[in-house]
């Protein structure tokens, strides 16, 4: 027996029931045309994922419940679907998975295992469910296949997942619809746990995974369908919504589905550099969309920073849609102002020259009555930072261009930044990248492009914020092939001080100083616009760290 399966892999956008109902019920249509009997939606697809506090609204509830039943009314063909929605029972909530045949709810099963670390906070608002369920899942008039169904954490819960009840219970297909967030290991880690579960039980297994950008989270997709030995037989495209068939085969008789039916091909696997590039497409394609922006505007430096955030804001927009500005001071060099223009020119975007030599000049005759004979410092550094910035917050209020921010994860790690300054934006596209894969992401975008779009200049200059003469970023940081490393290791694994020491092999001093550092700018990353996650542990929702905090491990 085969059966014929389509997965739902949609982009919903997190309280639009009427535009996600649309979405659903074009994809029953498309399913029912292509000959699937089987039609599996991702978790909270129907309200999006993650609702957060919209669940604490009644009137939230309510119109959830309502487009519940519109789509439920809706699946009346031959298929059977599944799909996720919150459920109000009493005064509780459940995060739940539905199953729809022929007008009704067949069956219903609320999430058991549900996580609260890292981005989640399901703990905030739902009720776990209690029961393992196992439904006789109707494929046709007078077929059915006796299914486990559960919803993305509960697989992670090792054995204590719902799966193992399942499969005692008589199951005979294992489904588990999903809303799993990228980061750069996840892909590998969710393939690990859906064959794992399939060789646990000997069943084989249908996941179904969410697609698109939501705030600072992105959905990569990558649908499953796993034989009973735990062999992957059909991997949806990652990144790409749509509606994605295959064909399962399942111990017993033969399926009676009417139609023709031609199986996707499984979709190729995509290099750790692409996947990054892919995420902060989509990510800052739908952050503008789904909010309502236009255009964009990138304040343009002529370093690899800001050229890697126009170069993804121009191929996941379109250029016509992409504002860029260099703001030139007296320590901008010809290079990086040839730079510049020349990135522009190779991406198609207009560019817009703005100095701030006067306006910098102005601020320093205001405040030289209250400086007196102070020598010139970091403040005046900073003075053309926030000039900049809010040069770029001018043109957002006459124009309604998003700001994008170019800053990285170095940078934000050390407070390599400024406050008001480098650091204004309504979005942060590369806010999750080290410095060093700034570099390979964008000789990733020249290959996306097929050319050197951002100039090979730009990738081999020495990194530099131009802020006083002859500066560069190697004066106040180590080289970011040493820093990086270390920031991975205690921001995203949490090391101490003792363990980088050892593992890194660096002198002790050296590591206690940018643990320190990275420690006190705290206050700055927490008025940091949002930004894509592209690590295991971004700034945001994954890092809370108090910042009136005397606590040291160094």
């Amino acid at each position: 027996m085969k059966l014929r399966v389509g997965f739902g892999q949609i982009n919903p956008t997190v309280g639009d029931l009427d535009g996600n109902v649309r979405k659903i019920l074009a994809a029953i249509r498309e399913g029912e045309r292509r000959g699937a009997q089987l039609l599996l939606f991702p978790e909270l697809a129907l309200c999006g994922y993650p609702p957060e506090d919209l669940l604490f609204k009644p009137a939230f509830i309510r119109a959830a419940g309502a487009a519940l039943n519109r789509v439920r009314r809706a699946v009346r063909g031959p298929v059977t679907v599944v799909l996720g929605s919150v459920e109000e029972r009493g005064r509780k909530l459940f995060n739940t998975a539905y199953l729809l045949r022929a007008g009704r709810i067949v069956a219903r099963t609320a999430k058991m295992a549900l996580p609260n670390y890292g981005v989640f906070d399901e703990r905030r608002y739902f009720t776990p469910g209690e029961r393992a369920l196992v439904v006789d899942l109707p494929l046709g008039r007078s077929e059915s296949v006796r299914t486990g169904l559960s919803i993305c954490e509960d697989i992670w819960a090792g054995a204590a997942s719902p799966t193992g009840p399942q499969a005692r219970g008589g199951a005979r297909l294992l489904i588990n619809i999903s809303a799993s967030p990228y980061d750069a290991d996840k892909a590998a880690a969710r393939e690990r746990v859906v064959t794992w579960q399939s060789r646990r039980t000997g069943l084989p297994m249908l996941y179904v995974n969410l697609v698109g950008g939501q705030d600072e989270l992105v959905f990569d997709g990558g649908s499953l369908a796993v034989g009973p030995a735990g062999r992957i037989l059909f991997r949806a495209p990652r990144f790409r919504e749509g509606v994605f068939c295959a064909e399962l085969p399942l111990a017993g008789g033969r399926a009676k589905g009417k139609g023709r039916f031609k199986p996707d091909r499984s979709a190729p696997r995509l290099t750790p550099v692409r996947q990054i590039l892919q995420a902060l497409l989509l990510g800052t394609r739908d952050y503008v969309e789904k909010n309502g922006f236009r255009e964009v505007v990138v304040g343009l430096s002529g370093g690899v920073d800001s050229a890697l955030t126009l170069a993804v804001a121009a191929a996941a927009l379109g250029p016509e849609r992409v504002r860029a500005v260099t703001m030139p001071s007296r320590y901008s060099s010809a290079a990086t102002r040839r730079d510049a223009q020349r990135l522009a020119r190779n991406l198609g975007v207009r560019l817009e020259t703005l100095p701030i030599e006067l306006i910098f000049q102005a601020a320093q005759a205001t405040l030289r009555p209250v400086f007196r004979d102070r020598k010139p410092d970091t403040t005046e550094e900073n003075l053309q930072a926030r000039i900049r910035g809010f040069l770029l917050m001018a043109l957002s209020n006459k124009f309604g261009w998003l700001v994008l921010a170019p800053g990285n994860k170095s940078e934000l790690s050390t407070g390599y930044c400024t406050l008001y300054g480098d650091m204004v934006g309504g979005f942060a596209v590369i806010k999750d990248l080290t410095k060093t894969q700034v570099y390979g992401v964008s000789r990733e975008v020249n290959r996306f492009f097929g050319r050197p779009v951002i100039p090979a200049s730009v990738l081999r200059r020495a990194p530099t914020a131009e802020l006083r003469p002859n500066q560069r970023d190697a004066d106040t940081l180590p080289p970011y092939r040493r820093l990086d490393p270390v920031i991975r290791a205690y921001v995203e694994e949490n090391r101490s001080a003792g363990e980088i020491r050892i593992r890194l092999r660096r002198p002790a001093g050296e590591i206690v100083r940018l643990l320190r550092l990275i420690d006190r700018n705290e206050y700055k990353r927490r008025q940091a616009p949002m930004g894509i996650k592209i690590t295991p542990r971004a700034f945001g929702k994954d890092h809370r760290m108090p910042v009136t905090n005397r606590f040291r491990d160094v």
